[in-house]
């Protein structure tokens, strides 16, 4: 069965349906790099194996309009459950859904090798069909693919000339005469076929335009244009276009989970320009989904809550420039949260197979059998409903064609559910009572039957009654009355029930009570006369169905009119009215019950009496109904897919004999109950079938009997079927001695839904039948020692798996072991890495384990340097198989040669090993400035006396000055005893000290100098460069110009510039050519070059040209405005 996979991209109107998605080159390796992302790997389920036995041929080949067939097999020996293939053509999409007229698939098995064949048909080829495709196989957590290439070539048909007509004969006659081949020759001869030139569409394609390929494809014939233009861009070399406004484009594809972030992200030429963002030809506009960021040249474009309507293409926009790429959305896996109920109904019923996913809005496929239902195809057969997580497969009315398994399919899940349909079988759940009237009385017959839609006719003496004024029928729900008025002694006979469709009939008699009038004497005894007709089973009993009425009429004779008295036991019955009540009337007592109950049950007496005597008659009211519930259901035993299920009778039988018991079961948490039978079964066991393992279920039984069906019994207790795990695998002896044996196994290959608690090890005598366990408790592990078993002799050994479903098969060795310890000398395996001088720091964690063989178990005792070491210094612990070598605290007093001696008997073997215990080194010694000059100072000294126990690596050389005491590094490492120390200070007094160094570090004290380095000063004389004072002489120049101004009349108003020069230029301010004074209208500044003229409430006169001069003596700039008068308007007299 294919498994569903998520949503294809939706596609442009003018791409083909069967087309891979298009994407640029390098396109597809984004996707695989994501794919080998570590992090998704540890949350992949399916791990990569062979399982193909035969795989498609890399390169197939297909002429356009043949048929092609690709194979693949697979070996189903070493699975579990079915395969699952799925055919895929490029990389995402899915063939399952295209079989139809050009493309089939089929599947077919093998019993006897195990082997499945899956084949695909691709019928009458055409160009379309060309591409990449892949055939996956996937099954539990294992999973194989295998990808192929089909090439579609065009068709060569050749004109060939009808040969066969020049085969003529030299004469006219059919029959007659030479053949003769001049004709063919000459005709080959003269023969010129006309042969249109070979276009090769491929060249035709590389040369032309990317806006003909269009064009070019279609009056080709080419449908596929995805492949198409794929294969040509690996013929073509296509220059890379050099970009003038991206520095960085965006990524050819970007893939994102559903729901997650995904960052776009570019780098442009200009950090100042602005950029537009695309999706599918649409700007997108910033909102919280969308948030575009610059950075410098960075553009970014981020996409929160990624959903499928996010799939598309997107583009970066500067100016005419363009950068593209498409993002791929990955739906995470939809679960199914709720499974599908099984159904087991009659035909004609409604069934509503439901389902619940994790999402809503998935894609749910709903499968019969092998066979995908599809809504446009199966809509006359099956409905399909959506509600929110809720997905419903829906059978107006079951027929028995429905029955069988039916699946649903998500890309993350899988649930199934039986339908199971049986044939109507029509039930009385109430019969029709015989009837006893008298004339002109009303007679009612009613009965009930299991279905409310059954129909049925009324025959009486076996001719069909038809509905008059008199005689009316009436079908209600599941009951079905005959009411016949006014009774007349015609009307008596047998009346029958007939349901329509089925060989079934209720059949009753209706008894007329005739009243016949003599003349009798007035002194008449009183008398009884009972009808023994109808209800009463035998002269006295009468029958009386829970919950029915009783009318019991007894006719009385005698005159004087007797009296009647009725009673219950000892208690009379004198109610007139009420559920239990006498009527009389002429000649007739009536006992009336409504509503019959359990209590009713008993012996009535009626009694009458006159003057001229009494009467007696005792009747006995048996009230039957329906049984109580069984009692005390429980599970006994359950299987891989059944159940054992018993129950007591229950206590009340109703009255009748039991005829059996209907059964129910669900799934726990399910309100569905299903049918387990139809027709009634006896026993008080039952083991229920076709359950599935590792699902809880609950059972609930039904007493029948004549009357009709009990209340249901109380739910038994949840409970699995499962089944006991296959025995274990590979059971091997891995030690054996005097007295133990050593097992070791694999766990079983089918363990189930009961898991695996333990393991179950016995043992018995070679020849014997009685089987001893050896472990009290089960054993967790794949391995256990079989103790106290006597030496020399030959024992059996099994192991049996043990679930919640019992034991399983055992697995059982081939031969018997004989117990007896094997000699075999000691040898001492010195690990590789202790093999060479085996160096620790002084206060490190010593912790050797040296593993050895031989047996019996041999005796290892260490030395140290030829000395049995102390217990005291050194820890010692030895198994069978090894010998352990502990120091808590590493020491140097620990460092020396250590040799273990490994001995059995006579035997021995020894091995050595040198452990070296390091520590930091002393400071060296003597150290000393042994020559001075410029500012250089030469050192030595000499190595430290005490070196760590292990080599000196170098020295770290350290100077300070005398006057500030502070240490700084002049060398670190140095190999030798001596260096030179240079950039010394002039005039300054210096001190050193060395550290060494080894492989534990500097030591943690330094060796000082014995003596000081002076670097003296020298006579130096400075000569000082004459001072030369710099010109800033210039000529004036106006750095801001005045500006033109227009302004109001009485306000008043300030113009300015500014000017540079030096010496500082004198200030002249003209209006009109004319040199302003000191007018006291007119104030003048200047403020470090900056130059203001002030105009105190200017009139219409004071408009012009203003200009300011500045002069020094190195030359003269001036500035000039216009400052033009306005004279204010007031707005009220407008």
């Amino acid at each position: 069965m294919p498994e569903p996979v998520p949503a294809e991209k939706p596609e442009g109107p003018e791409e083909s349906a069967e087309e891979e998605p298009l994407l640029p080159d390098g396109a597809y390796s984004d996707g695989d790099d994501a794919k080998a992302n570590p992090a998704e790997e540890e949350n992949m389920s399916t791990e990569l194996t062979g399982l193909f036995v035969e795989k498609p041929k890399e390169n197939l080949d297909v002429v356009v309009g043949s048929d092609l067939t690709i194979i693949a097999k697979v070996d189903s020996t070493n699975l579990t459950r079915k395969p699952t293939m799925k055919w895929l053509k490029g990389k995402w999409m899915d063939l399952g859904s295209k079989a139809g007229k050009h493309m089939q698939f089929k599947e077919t098995y093998d019993r006897n090798t195990k082997i499945y064949t899956y084949e695909m048909k691709i019928i009458k080829a055409k160009v379309g069909h060309a591409g990449v495709y892949r055939c996956e196989v996937t099954v539990k957590d294992k999973c194989d693919s295998s990808s192929f290439e089909i090439s579609v070539e065009a068709s060569q048909q050749e004109a060939q000339a009808d040969i066969f007509s020049a085969f003529k004969r030299s004469d006219a006659g059919e029959d007659d005469g030479d053949l003769d081949f001049s004709a063919l020759l000459k005709t080959a001869k003269k023969r010129k076929v006309k042969e249109e030139p070979v276009i090769d569409v491929w060249e035709l394609l590389k040369n032309a335009h990317p806006s003909e390929y269009e064009k070019i494809a279609f009056e080709y014939g080419i449908t596929d244009l995805r492949g198409m233009l794929k294969r040509l861009k690996k013929m073509k070399v296509v220059e890379p276009k050099h970009c003038e406004a991206f520095l960085k484009r965006l990524e050819n594809c970007y893939s994102v989970e559903k729901g997650k972030k995904i960052v776009l992200r570019c780098e442009v030429v200009d950090p100042n320009v602005t950029v537009k963002w695309l999706k599918n030809g649409q700007e997108i506009k910033p909102s919280a989904k969308y948030i575009m960021e610059t950075n410098g040249n960075v553009r970014t474009l981020t996409i929160n809550k990624t959903s499928l309507a996010d799939d598309a293409a997107y583009e970066c926009v500067v100016g005419e420039e363009k950068c593209f790429t498409e993002i791929f959305i990955k739906e995470p896996p939809v679960t199914i949260t709720k499974l599908m109920d099984d159904y087991h109904v009659v035909v004609g019923e409604r069934v509503e197979f439901e389902v619940e996913v994790s999402e809503e809005g998935a894609h749910v496929m709903w499968f019969f059998e092998d066979i995908e239902l599809v809504k446009d195809k199966d809509s006359t057969k099956y409905r399909f409903k959506k509600d929110g997580k809720k997905h419903t497969l829906i059978i107006q009315e079951a027929t028995l064609e429905y029955i069988g398994m039916y699946h649903a399919w998500t890309n993350g899940g899988h649930t199934k559910g039986e339908l199971e349909v049986e044939e109507k079988q029509l039930q009385v759940l109430q019969d029709i009572a015989d009837l006893t009237v008298r004339a002109t009385d009303q007679a009612l017959f009613k009965c009930e039957v299991s279905d409310d839609k059954v129909t049925g006719k009324w025959f009486k003496d076996g001719v069909e009654v038809l509905p008059t004024e008199r005689i009316k029928m009436t079908h209600i729900g599941r009951f079905h009355r005959l009411l016949i008025e006014n009774v007349k002694p015609e009307d008596a006979g047998d009346y029958t029930f007939i349901p329509d469709g089925y060989a079934l009939s209720i059949s009753a008699k209706l008894n007329f009570l005739e009243i016949k009038v003599d003349y009798v004497p007035r002194q008449d005894p009183p008398k009884i006369h009972l009808d023994t007709s109808g209800n009463m089973v035998s002269q006295n009993t009468i029958i009386v169905v829970a919950g029915n009425k009783l009318r019991l009429d007894v006719e009385i004779t005698g005159e004087p009119a007797p009296t009647v008295v009725w009673t219950k036991g000892d208690q009379p019955i004198t109610a007139t009215e009420g559920r239990i009540r006498v009527e009389a009337r002429k000649d007739l007592s009536c006992f009336v019950i409504e509503g019959a109950e359990r209590e009713d049950e008993g012996n009535y007496t009626i009694c009458v009496n006159n003057v001229a005597g009494e009467d007696k008659a005792m009747l006995f009211v048996k009230i039957v109904d329906v049984p109580d519930p069984p009692e005390n259901l429980r599970c006994t035993s359950v299987g891989e897919d059944c159940a054992s299920i018993i129950w007591d009778p229950p206590a009340f039988d109703g009255g009748v004999p039991l005829k059996g018991y209907l059964m129910e079961r669900k799934k726990k948490g399910s309100s569905r109950w299903t049918k387990l039978n139809f027709d009634v079964y006896e026993a008080s066991t039952y083991e229920a079938k076709r359950m599935i393992e590792g699902v809880m279920y609950e059972m609930r039984v039904f007493a029948i009997n004549s009357i009709g069906m009990s209340q249901p019994s109380l739910s038994s207790k949840p409970f699995m079927p499962i089944a006991p795990t296959s025995e274990p695998i590979r059971l091997n002896v891995h030690d054996v001695t005097d007295s133990t044996c050593t097992l070791k196994w694999q766990a079983p290959e089918k363990i189930g839904a009961g898991g695996l608690d333990g393991y179950i090890i016995e043992y018995c005598k070679e020849g014997g039948t009685e089987w001893e366990v050896a472990n009290q408790e089960l054993c967790e592990k794949q391995g256990f020692v079989v103790r106290g078993l006597p030496v020399g002799e030959k024992i059996n050994f099994r192991v049996k798996a043990v679930n919640i479903a019992g034991h399983s098969p055992p697995a059982v060795l081939s031969q018997p072991v004989t117990i007896r310890e094997i000699m075999e000398y000691p040898k001492i395996r010195i690990p590789r890495e202790l093999r060479t001088k085996y160096v620790r720091k002084v206060g490190e964690k010593i912790n050797l384990t040296i593993p050895f063989q031989g047996k019996p178990r041999p005796v290892a005792t260490w030395f140290k340097d030829g000395e049995p070491i102390d217990p005291k210094m050194v820890n010692v612990r030895s198994t069978n198989v090894d010998t352990i070598l502990f120091i808590r605290e590493a020491e140097r007093e620990h460092s020396g040669t250590y040799e273990l001696v490994l001995k059995i008997e006579n035997m021995e073997d020894r091995a050595s090993l040198v452990i070296r215990i390091v520590d930091k080194p002393g400071p060296p010694t003597k150290m000393k400035v042994t020559d001075v000059w410029g500012f250089n100072a030469a050192l030595e000294w000499e190595a430290p006396k005490d070196d760590g126990n292990c080599e000196i690596i170098g020295y770290t050389i350290q100077k300070a000055d005398m006057k500030t005491k502070e240490w700084f590094t002049v060398y670190e490492h140095n190999r030798r005893t001596n260096c030179t120390a240079s950039d010394l200070i002039i005039g300054n007094e210096f001190m050193f000290r060395v550290y060494s160094e080894n492989l534990c570090g500097l030591s943690d004290e330094a060796g000082p100098s014995k003596n000081t380095a002076v670097i003296a000063k020298t006579d130096l004389a400075h000569k000082r460069s004459p001072f030369k004072e710099k010109d800033t002489s210039c000529v004036p120049k106006f750095t801001q110009p005045l500006i033109d101004r227009s302004i109001v009349a009485g306000y008043s108003t300030t113009i300015s510039c500014s000017v540079k020069g030096y010496p500082k230029p004198k200030i002249v301010w003209m209006k009109n050519k004319m040199i302003i004074g000191q007018d006291p209208k007119f104030l003048m500044r200047n403020n470090q070059g900056v130059l203001t003229l002030n105009i105190r409430k200017p009139g219409t006169f004071d408009g012009g040209k203003y200009s300011c001069m500045a002069v020094n003596e190195l030359g003269t700039d001036e500035v000039e405005c216009k400052l033009d008068i306005r004279v204010a308007t007031d707005p009220d007299k407008k």
